[in-house]
């Protein structure tokens, strides 16, 4: 038992990373990931209405008629957003700019529809939560990784930081503009799914 909620919460991070394996939720990884603030509060803004939808699916259901099971989650997850959206704007409105409708858009991403129709419908409370907080911290792994790329070499900061050293612009060094571009975000994120398959026997293909 032990073992198997240590799958459900570690997997999501490599080997059934959300992203990089199941290739869900690849349109915010193009769209936010310009920089690496937002990309950051994006990965835990989907992790927390993530973690918390399967807990109250989880919770009711037994009580959700078949029928209507995708209303119900819709509603729980379209309630969970609203309140993260409100809280950004109430405390950090200049990122909640950046992020704009992908704030609201987390309503529709594949990856919270999947995990409560795969996983919360079918299990307790506590193995949802872990599933959910497991799975929206795969996904935040990947947007760092692709921003911190995409920040770095595209525009020399991170977090707004300029962390590319001054004489290297005077011995002729330039920004990569090409990596601030949505088509670069999907090229990272090939590398990464590249890297992490040739370290990983079982999603080679045969």
């Amino acid at each position: 038992m032990a073992t198997k909620i240590k799958e459900v919460f570690f997997n999501p991070f490599s080997k059934n990373n959300p992203v990089i394996v199941q290739v869900l939720g690849i349109c915010s990884v193009l769209a936010v990931t310009a920089k690496l603030e937002p990309a950051l509060v994006m990965g835990i803004s989907v992790t927390a209405v993530l973690a918390f939808a399967n807990v109250i699916i989880s919770l009711i259901r037994n009580t959700i008629p078949t029928n209507i099971r995708i209303i119900v989650q819709l509603v729980v997850v379209a309630t969970l957003v609203i309140i993260v959206d409100q809280v950004l704007k109430a405390y950090n409105y200049q990122v909640s700019k950046q992020l704009s409708v992908f704030i609201g858009l987390i309503i529709t991403n594949c990856i919270l529809m999947g995990r409560l129709e795969a996983f919360a419908l079918g299990n307790k409370p506590w193995p949802a939560f872990l599933d959910g907080v497991g799975n929206g911290i795969g996904y935040a792994i990947i947007l760092v990784v692709v921003g911190f790329f995409r920040e770095l070499l595209g525009s020399g900061t991170l977090f707004g930081i300029q962390v590319v050293p001054q004489a290297l612009y005077d011995l002729g060094y330039m920004n990569n503009g090409l990596m601030i571009l949505p088509p670069m975000a999907l090229i990272t994120a090939a590398c990464i799914i590249w890297v992490q398959r040739s370290h990983n026997k079982d999603l080679q293909e045969k």
